[in-house]
């Protein structure tokens, strides 16, 4: 994931044209957003993030900024922005902006977009308010005992699928960049072994490789192979 948590494929379309933005370098990403700028109709921030994206010459009538809790439609689709237990910051700059997580509501489908978050009882609150969902997008990867409360380690990235009330759970974070000290297969190992454990069902998809919602759950071993 560039600047955005990219889009999911499901049976009766795709979502698309819209961007779900939080402010750090991982998710907001100048070159990435100027290339998107004239195919995105949308661009959805907590608080704050919209003005990086003026600075970048997006024009504020495509920019919705929500807080904890709002929602906001698009078209056949219903965003609420949810808390998230991290931080945001670009250089020195810190906590300037909101940082959060989404759901994602179709005429069909109910998605949970988790971004960076470390764990706490936040996702069992935004499961009862929104809950259940059809798929749970959660970070597994980047962790250290160091940074506990920033970013879960894959066996609570396991139980905040179980407090979603998630029937299937995609972990991601974990297999483009090296941000932390684990070996790069850990994460996907260790959540794979805790969800087997809690019989939670995950879909493991390459990175670019379409998840169809209802129909197609990729769950090859990939890394494997790496």
């Amino acid at each position: 994931m560039m600047s955005a948590y990219w889009s999911t494929r499901y049976s009766a379309g795709v979502f698309h044209r819209y961007h779900f933005l939080a402010n750090h370098y991982d998710h907001l990403d100048h070159s990435t957003i100027i290339k998107l700028h004239r195919k995105t109709e949308r661009f959805i921030t907590p608080l704050g993030v919209g003005a990086h994206l003026e600075g970048w010459g997006i024009e504020p009538e495509r920019i919705t900024e929500l807080d904890w809790w709002e929602r906001t439609s698009f078209k056949s689709l219903t965003l609420a922005a949810a808390p998230a237990r991290h931080f945001s910051g670009r250089s020195l700059r810190r906590n300037t902006t909101l940082w959060s997580s989404f759901i994602l509501t179709s005429e069909r489908f109910n998605l949970y977009l988790g971004g960076d978050s470390g764990y706490d009882d936040h996702f069992k609150s935004i499961g009862d308010k929104y809950g259940p969902f059809d798929l749970a997008l959660l970070e597994c990867g980047q962790y250290n005992t160091m940074w506990p409360l920033i970013h879960m380690m894959p066996e609570e990235a396991v139980q905040a699928a179980i407090d979603l009330q998630a029937q299937m759970m995609m972990p991601v974070h974990w297999g483009k960049f090296s941000l932390a000290l684990h070996p790069w297969k850990e994460p996907v190992e260790r959540v794979l072994k805790a969800a087997q454990q809690h019989q939670v069902p995950l879909t493991t998809p390459r990175i670019g490789e379409p998840v169809l919602l209802s129909k197609s759950y990729p769950s090859d071993r990939w890394w494997e192979r790496v």
